[in-house]
Protein backbone atom coordinates (compact mmCIF):
# COMPACT_ATOMS: atom_id res chain seq x y z
CA UNK A 1 0.00 0.00 0.00
CA UNK A 2 1.07 3.31 -1.01
CA UNK A 3 0.82 6.43 1.38
CA UNK A 4 -0.22 9.70 -0.87
CA UNK A 5 1.02 12.78 0.57
CA UNK A 6 -2.30 14.64 2.13
CA UNK A 7 -3.62 17.42 0.63
CA UNK A 8 -3.56 20.49 2.88
CA UNK A 9 -5.68 22.35 0.76
CA UNK A 10 -9.58 23.19 1.40
CA UNK A 11 -10.78 26.38 0.80
CA UNK A 12 -13.84 26.23 3.71
CA UNK A 13 -10.89 26.26 6.37
CA UNK A 14 -11.43 30.15 6.84
CA UNK A 15 -14.87 29.00 8.16
CA UNK A 16 -12.58 27.55 10.88
CA UNK A 17 -12.02 30.86 13.26
CA UNK A 18 -15.69 32.09 12.78
CA UNK A 19 -17.07 28.45 14.10
CA UNK A 20 -15.21 28.06 16.96
CA UNK A 21 -15.65 31.71 18.01
CA UNK A 22 -19.73 30.98 17.35
CA UNK A 23 -19.94 33.95 14.54
CA UNK A 24 -20.34 31.24 11.85
CA UNK A 25 -24.13 31.85 10.16
CA UNK A 26 -24.37 28.41 8.67
CA UNK A 27 -22.64 26.24 11.69
CA UNK A 28 -24.57 23.03 10.50
CA UNK A 29 -23.32 23.29 7.14
CA UNK A 30 -19.97 23.59 8.51
CA UNK A 31 -20.47 20.83 10.88
CA UNK A 32 -21.66 18.38 8.30
CA UNK A 33 -18.11 19.55 6.08
CA UNK A 34 -15.99 18.59 9.14
CA UNK A 35 -16.91 15.27 9.59
CA UNK A 36 -15.71 14.48 5.94
CA UNK A 37 -12.99 17.10 6.07
CA UNK A 38 -9.50 16.08 8.69
CA UNK A 39 -8.07 19.55 6.87
CA UNK A 40 -10.51 21.47 8.60
CA UNK A 41 -11.07 19.21 11.51
CA UNK A 42 -7.08 19.70 12.24
CA UNK A 43 -7.58 23.51 11.78
CA UNK A 44 -10.52 23.46 14.07
CA UNK A 45 -8.91 21.48 16.58
CA UNK A 46 -5.67 23.59 16.78
CA UNK A 47 -8.32 27.24 17.19
CA UNK A 48 -10.33 25.17 19.69
CA UNK A 49 -7.12 24.88 21.81
CA UNK A 50 -6.46 28.73 22.02
CA UNK A 51 -10.51 29.31 22.23
CA UNK A 52 -9.93 27.18 24.95
CA UNK A 53 -6.89 28.04 27.17
CA UNK A 54 -7.74 32.20 26.98
CA UNK A 55 -10.51 32.24 29.86
CA UNK A 56 -8.08 30.80 32.33
CA UNK A 57 -5.48 33.36 31.59
CA UNK A 58 -7.56 36.42 31.74
CA UNK A 59 -10.27 37.91 34.16
CA UNK A 60 -13.38 36.37 33.33
CA UNK A 61 -15.66 39.40 33.25
CA UNK A 62 -18.86 39.47 30.81
CA UNK A 63 -18.61 41.49 27.68
CA UNK A 64 -20.93 44.11 27.19
CA UNK A 65 -23.38 43.06 23.94
CA UNK A 66 -22.72 45.78 21.92
CA UNK A 67 -18.58 45.32 21.87
CA UNK A 68 -19.16 41.34 21.64
CA UNK A 69 -21.25 42.61 18.23
CA UNK A 70 -18.15 44.52 17.20
CA UNK A 71 -15.43 41.37 18.03
CA UNK A 72 -18.25 38.78 16.21
CA UNK A 73 -18.67 41.45 13.12
CA UNK A 74 -14.42 42.25 12.94
CA UNK A 75 -13.70 38.18 12.74
CA UNK A 76 -16.49 37.69 10.46
CA UNK A 77 -14.90 40.43 7.88
CA UNK A 78 -11.74 39.43 8.28
CA UNK A 79 -12.94 35.48 7.06
CA UNK A 80 -15.10 37.63 4.18
CA UNK A 81 -12.04 39.68 2.80
CA UNK A 82 -9.81 35.74 2.61
CA UNK A 83 -12.90 34.59 0.96
CA UNK A 84 -12.50 37.30 -1.75
CA UNK A 85 -9.07 36.93 -2.38
CA UNK A 86 -9.44 33.23 -3.95
CA UNK A 87 -8.76 30.03 -3.00
CA UNK A 88 -4.51 30.65 -3.63
CA UNK A 89 -5.01 33.07 -1.01
CA UNK A 90 -4.05 30.65 1.31
CA UNK A 91 -2.61 28.12 -0.64
CA UNK A 92 -0.30 25.76 1.23
CA UNK A 93 3.37 24.60 0.59
CA UNK A 94 2.74 20.98 0.00
CA UNK A 95 6.13 19.53 1.51
CA UNK A 96 6.96 22.15 4.40
CA UNK A 97 6.32 21.27 8.15
CA UNK A 98 2.29 21.49 9.33
CA UNK A 99 2.97 24.23 11.54
CA UNK A 100 5.46 26.27 9.52
CA UNK A 101 3.47 25.88 6.42
CA UNK A 102 0.80 27.38 7.75
CA UNK A 103 1.16 31.19 8.93
CA UNK A 104 -2.50 31.22 8.67
CA UNK A 105 -3.90 29.41 11.69
CA UNK A 106 -1.15 31.38 13.59
CA UNK A 107 -2.25 34.77 12.53
CA UNK A 108 -5.97 33.81 12.96
CA UNK A 109 -5.22 31.87 16.40
CA UNK A 110 -3.14 35.43 17.50
CA UNK A 111 -6.55 37.15 16.34
CA UNK A 112 -8.57 34.83 18.49
CA UNK A 113 -6.68 35.82 21.57
CA UNK A 114 -6.78 39.21 20.49
CA UNK A 115 -10.65 39.06 20.53
CA UNK A 116 -10.67 36.93 23.68
CA UNK A 117 -8.78 39.56 25.51
CA UNK A 118 -10.36 42.58 24.27
CA UNK A 119 -13.76 40.88 25.25
CA UNK A 120 -12.76 39.96 28.77
CA UNK A 121 -13.52 43.74 29.95
CA UNK A 122 -11.23 45.39 32.75
CA UNK A 123 -12.72 46.38 35.76
CA UNK A 124 -11.03 49.50 37.33
CA UNK A 125 -8.63 48.84 40.56
CA UNK A 126 -11.10 50.81 42.49
CA UNK A 127 -14.15 48.73 41.62
CA UNK A 128 -15.27 45.77 43.37
CA UNK A 129 -17.84 43.53 41.61
CA UNK A 130 -20.16 41.10 43.04
CA UNK A 131 -20.00 38.23 41.66
CA UNK A 132 -22.34 35.33 42.35
CA UNK A 133 -21.92 31.90 40.75
CA UNK A 134 -25.05 29.85 40.25
CA UNK A 135 -25.26 26.02 39.29
CA UNK A 136 -27.64 24.59 36.92
CA UNK A 137 -29.89 21.89 36.92
CA UNK A 138 -29.44 19.75 33.59
CA UNK A 139 -31.87 17.22 32.35
CA UNK A 140 -31.64 13.56 32.73
CA UNK A 141 -31.51 12.96 28.80
CA UNK A 142 -28.04 14.69 29.01
CA UNK A 143 -25.35 12.62 30.47
CA UNK A 144 -22.25 14.45 31.83
CA UNK A 145 -23.14 18.01 30.93
CA UNK A 146 -22.20 21.00 33.68
CA UNK A 147 -23.54 24.55 33.25
CA UNK A 148 -23.46 27.88 35.68
CA UNK A 149 -25.01 31.16 35.76
CA UNK A 150 -22.17 33.73 36.28
CA UNK A 151 -23.51 36.73 37.57
CA UNK A 152 -21.44 40.36 38.08
CA UNK A 153 -23.58 43.29 39.38
CA UNK A 154 -26.06 43.25 36.75
CA UNK A 155 -24.41 41.08 33.71
CA UNK A 156 -25.23 37.72 33.35
CA UNK A 157 -23.50 34.98 31.16
CA UNK A 158 -24.52 31.44 31.37
CA UNK A 159 -21.54 28.81 30.52
CA UNK A 160 -21.81 25.22 29.43
CA UNK A 161 -20.00 22.07 28.92
CA UNK A 162 -20.20 18.92 28.08
CA UNK A 163 -23.07 19.66 26.37
CA UNK A 164 -24.40 18.16 22.87
CA UNK A 165 -23.90 20.03 19.90
CA UNK A 166 -27.85 21.35 18.54
CA UNK A 167 -29.84 18.85 16.48
CA UNK A 168 -29.52 19.78 12.50
CA UNK A 169 -31.68 22.48 12.23
CA UNK A 170 -31.96 23.22 16.14
CA UNK A 171 -30.44 26.16 18.81
CA UNK A 172 -30.26 26.38 22.08
CA UNK A 173 -32.54 29.22 23.28
CA UNK A 174 -32.62 31.09 26.74
CA UNK A 175 -36.09 32.31 28.65
CA UNK A 176 -36.78 33.39 31.58
CA UNK A 177 -39.56 32.50 34.19
CA UNK A 178 -40.60 35.37 36.11
CA UNK A 179 -43.35 33.41 37.41
CA UNK A 180 -46.22 33.71 35.00
CA UNK A 181 -47.94 31.26 33.07
CA UNK A 182 -45.12 30.56 30.11
CA UNK A 183 -41.30 31.55 30.62
CA UNK A 184 -40.72 34.91 28.20
CA UNK A 185 -38.68 34.50 25.41
CA UNK A 186 -35.21 36.23 24.90
CA UNK A 187 -32.88 36.88 21.53
CA UNK A 188 -30.30 34.89 23.30
CA UNK A 189 -29.26 31.76 20.84
CA UNK A 190 -26.43 29.75 21.18
CA UNK A 191 -24.64 26.61 19.90
CA UNK A 192 -21.77 24.50 21.62
CA UNK A 193 -18.54 23.84 20.16
CA UNK A 194 -17.66 20.14 18.83
CA UNK A 195 -16.16 19.94 22.38
CA UNK A 196 -19.59 20.73 23.80
CA UNK A 197 -18.07 24.12 25.52
CA UNK A 198 -20.32 27.47 25.24
CA UNK A 199 -21.16 30.62 26.99
CA UNK A 200 -24.26 33.13 25.87
CA UNK A 201 -25.12 36.61 28.00
CA UNK A 202 -28.23 36.33 29.46
CA UNK A 203 -30.14 39.61 28.33
CA UNK A 204 -32.00 41.68 31.12
CA UNK A 205 -31.45 42.65 34.35
CA UNK A 206 -32.75 39.44 36.07
CA UNK A 207 -34.27 41.16 38.94
CA UNK A 208 -37.58 39.35 39.85
CA UNK A 209 -36.54 35.94 37.73
CA UNK A 210 -37.28 32.82 39.14
CA UNK A 211 -35.85 30.80 36.89
CA UNK A 212 -33.45 30.81 33.65
CA UNK A 213 -34.21 28.28 31.06
CA UNK A 214 -32.62 26.69 27.74
CA UNK A 215 -34.49 24.52 25.66
CA UNK A 216 -33.80 23.52 21.84
CA UNK A 217 -35.41 25.42 19.21
CA UNK A 218 -35.89 25.50 15.36
CA UNK A 219 -32.78 27.84 14.12
CA UNK A 220 -34.12 31.73 14.50
CA UNK A 221 -35.60 30.88 18.02
CA UNK A 222 -39.14 30.15 18.97
CA UNK A 223 -42.16 32.64 20.88
CA UNK A 224 -42.86 29.94 22.78
CA UNK A 225 -40.86 26.87 23.77
CA UNK A 226 -41.31 23.36 22.13
CA UNK A 227 -39.65 21.24 24.26
CA UNK A 228 -38.79 20.69 27.88
CA UNK A 229 -35.75 22.98 29.23
CA UNK A 230 -32.67 21.19 29.41
CA UNK A 231 -30.77 23.75 31.33
CA UNK A 232 -32.68 25.21 34.42
CA UNK A 233 -31.39 27.89 36.49
CA UNK A 234 -33.21 28.58 39.81
CA UNK A 235 -32.77 31.80 41.21
CA UNK A 236 -35.74 32.27 43.33
CA UNK A 237 -38.14 29.77 44.85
Amino acid sequence: MSLREPDFDCARCVDAAPYVLGALETPESYREHLATCAICQAEVDELQLVVDTLPATVPSVSASRALRQRILATVRSEAELLNAAGPQADRLPRRASRWRSRPLTLVVAGAIAACAAAAAIVVDSGSSPHMRVISAQIAASIKGAHASLYQIDNRSNLVVSDMPQPALGKIYEVWLNRGGASPQPTNALFSVTNRGSGSVAVPDNLHGVREVLVTSEPLGGSSHPTSLPLIRVVLQA
